[in-house]
């Protein structure tokens, strides 16, 4: 991974503190864990607490560019940090997706559909015209999650 700096370094206590996060997971991440994992989905891998610059991000799949956030009551009041971080998340040429923790807990299949789609979204050539008169095939995925 590298920024318009160079590579993007990872702080060497990253394996440490991410392997804490990972143990330490919240009953949301953990659900939508046993459904990404192992190439579950479409085949593609999912890394976990998984070190990007300055940030861990919840849930990434690399090959696609496609992280996953999952929101607990906190980011409530943290809105503009988030922001900021999905802001540095994106231009490193990341897509982020956003789900409530309740969402995951009693929508689950919602969730991985709109995962799915996502990944599959991702593998559209950018030049490529979308199939809707002029909307994305997926126009779901762009608003608020």
């Amino acid at each position: 991974m590298s920024d318009k700096n160079g590579p993007t370094r990872v702080h060497p206590n990253a394996t440490k503190h991410a392997r804490n996060l990972r143990k330490d997971a919240t009953l949301p991440e953990r659900k939508l864990w046993r459904v990404l994992r192992d190439k579950q989905l479409g085949g593609h891998r999912f890394r976990r607490q998984h070190p990007l610059g300055d940030y861990f991000v919840d849930l990434v799949c690399v090959e696609r560019m496609l992280i996953i956030e999952l929101d607990g009551g906190q980011h409530a009041d943290q809105e503009e940090y988030d922001a900021r971080r999905s802001a540095w998340l994106e231009s490193q040429g990341y897509k982020v997706l956003r789900f409530w923790n309740n969402d995951v807990m009693g929508n689950i299949e919602g969730v991985v559909a709109m995962v799915a789609a996502a990944l599959e979204r991702s593998l559209l050539p950018p030049s490529q015209p979308s199939r809707l008169k002029g909307e994305s095939a997926l126009s779901e995925l762009d608003g608020p999650y």
